[in-house]
């Protein structure tokens, strides 16, 4: 369950951080609050997946993951440019975290 909850804090935040581009600028309600509530809805579901995991595993996950979503989103939604350095920073970032999350310091001892 705690995954779970990593994956919609994951996903929430995403969210969050794309739509701080229509929040930018002037005041615009709505952008305002999908951003304010997606960050909210992730800090909340990341607390819930703390009772069970470790903070640097989650964070570095919650991050990372969250990084890589958000550029590949960018791209596809704004049509920001992706080349080969910021591709393979991202799978270097993917690569950290799966061996962190598969390094066994996942849960609470």
């Amino acid at each position: 369950m705690a995954w779970l909850m990593l994956a919609g804090a994951i996903g929430t935040e995403v969210v969050a951080t794309l739509a701080l581009r229509g929040a930018a600028g002037a005041f615009r309600p709505l952008p305002t609050l999908i951003v304010a509530g997606a960050y909210l809805a992730s800090f909340i579901l990341m607390a819930y997946a703390l009772r069970t995991l470790n903070v640097g595993v989650v964070y570095a996950i919650w991050s990372g993951v969250g990084t890589a979503g958000v550029t590949i989103a960018a791209a596809v939604l704004y049509g920001e440019h992706l080349n080969l350095p910021a591709v393979a920073g991202m799978a270097l970032i993917v690569v950290g975290v799966v061996v962190l999350a598969s390094s066994g310091a996942t849960q609470h001892g």
